[in-house]
């Protein structure tokens, strides 16, 4: 039912599952995390599609890089979608990786058939105050220390704090994030923040002629949920709240994203997807 490979094209760590004639779809993780990230929904979307997740340079797997901005990764991106052929693809992305999606298509319409956004703030002034520990962590003058001697329960619990309901944390994931540096993580965050601050993403992708759909955790912990509405003024847009779920749907809700992405993948190829044979 699904093939599994590994990678390592334009200075990034990609990861294959599913069968490479079905489908593409595209993952890109959120700030500082990796590919791992979406462990729980990849068996499902995998019975579906050729499913390809990347850890963008700095991050996971990925040796670090001389830039970080939002443009410049959606290039590497669209660098390794060219390598493999693929076009078009739905490119999902969670959290900052929605920006990247968002550049992605920006620069690359060709490459990309339709969105899906995961936790995607759509601008700065939705981004609300920070759990504690993550101002610790991520802030002078404690978070280069704290950084370099983080244990693999203060990384379970850093990705915890954004949840509203228990998750169990892949160790494929807490193993990558340990390879993430504190300098990597402070400039993607100030790029991705630079990004959203020239041009909110609505905006962006009102410019796009792509199906979008943003998935929201109705008690998101890192922007405010109601934001997500800003997205109805979207053309071609549906947006989806979740009850009871914060910033990583992946995690807290993984069947009903899963759902909700395959249901869309369909809908915008405007075919049922493709369902190999056992």
């Amino acid at each position: 039912m699904s093939e599994y490979d590994v990678e390592h094209p334009h200075g990034m760590h990609v990861v294959h599952d599913g069968p490479r004639q079905a489908p593409p779809l595209l993952l890109i993780h959120g700030s500082g995390a990796s590919g791992a990230s979406w462990s729980p929904v990849v068996p499902a979307l995998a019975a579906h599609h050729h499913v390809i997740r990347v850890d963008l340079p700095g991050c996971g797997q990925s040796p670090s890089a001389l830039s970080y901005d939002v443009p410049v990764q959606a290039g590497r991106v669209a660098a390794v979608l060219d390598d493999l052929g693929l076009r078009p693809v739905t490119a999902v992305g969670h959290s900052s990786g929605g920006y990247v999606a968002t550049a992605l298509a920006e620069q690359r319409p060709d490459l990309v058939r339709s969105l899906a956004l995961i936790s995607t703030g759509p601008g700065t002034d939705a981004l609300l105050p920070q759990p504690v520990l993550l101002r610790v962590l991520l802030a002078p003058p404690f978070g280069p220390l704290l950084w370099s001697t983080r244990s693999d329960a203060m990384i379970r619990r850093g990705i915890s704090v954004t949840c509203a309901r228990p998750v169990e944390v892949p160790d494929d994931l807490v193993a990558d994030l340990r390879g993430t540096t504190y300098r990597a993580m402070r400039t993607v965050l100030r790029r991705n923040t630079a990004y959203i601050a020239e041009r909110r993403v609505p905006e962006r992708l009102t410019a796009l002629d792509v199906p979008v759909l943003v998935i929201f955790g109705a008690a998101d912990r890192r922007w405010e949920p109601s934001s997500a509405h800003q997205y109805d003024a979207v053309p071609n847009a549906r947006v989806e709240l979740l009850p009871g779920v914060g910033h990583i749907p992946m995690l807290e809700a993984p069947e009903t994203t899963s759902k909700l992405l395959l249901g869309f993948t369909a809908t915008a190829a405007d075919t049922l997807p493709v369902i190999p044979q056992a």
